[in-house]
């Protein structure tokens, strides 16, 4: 069987104006260093992204932060990680971030967040790979989401012969165990992508 050994969360560079947002990274923090799961993310102390890290770390656990050079002062790269990941662009961020992850999991985020997000789907339904992307729906955040999808399908813009295998979490809890059914019983070369497959997409 397959493990969960890396996952990389999306997330806001803020806090949003729901505090169940930051108790929600918090409590993910926590599950990954409990799990012995390393956490794999954008690399800023702030928002979303500083509260999983920091939560993380505060708990024994390990972090790779991945941010590109022009966006290391804006979002005040957290510099206590065990390892920090400059990058020269976007392209090579998101790259990097796939190739050092098993799962996805995205939290509450903006447009930055919903780009990497749907992303990964597009790469997933396009049979790019298979690693299983999860929807951290605190709040019910992601379902205008969940409906824009919906009304695609019925539009015939998703066709019935492209699935979309996107997993849903309303608490933290159930987000590792959900990851790993996930990956039970899956060959490890279906989740991968080749590293120059990736710098065509």
């Amino acid at each position: 069987m397959n493990q969960i050994k890396t996952v990389c969360v999306y997330c806001g560079s803020g806090p949003g104006n729901n505090p169940r947002f930051v108790d929600a990274a918090i409590a993910l923090g926590k599950a990954f260093a409990d799990n012995n799961v390393r956490l794999v993310y954008g690399g800023g102390s702030v928002g979303l992204m500083g509260a999983v890290a920091k939560s993380t770390l505060d708990h024994g656990g390990s972090v790779t932060g991945i941010i590109p050079e022009f966006l290391r002062a804006r979002e005040n790269a957290l510099t206590s990680v065990q390892e920090m990941i400059v990058t020269p662009d976007m392209h090579e961020r998101k790259r990097l971030m796939f190739e050092r992850s098993d799962a996805f999991v995205a939290l509450p985020g903006g447009i930055g967040t919903l780009e990497e997000l749907v992303e990964q789907l597009t790469w997933q339904q396009l049979g790019r790979h298979s690693k299983p992307i999860l929807l951290a729906n605190i709040d019910n955040f992601w379902e205008p989401l969940l409906s824009l999808l919906s009304h695609m399908r019925t539009t015939e813009f998703i066709r019935p012969t492209l699935p979309i295998n996107v997993l849903m979490a309303d608490r933290v809890d159930d987000i590792l165990p959900r990851l790993r059914s996930a990956v039970a019983g899956k060959p490890a070369a279906a989740k991968e992508l080749a590293p120059e497959v990736a710098r065509r997409l």
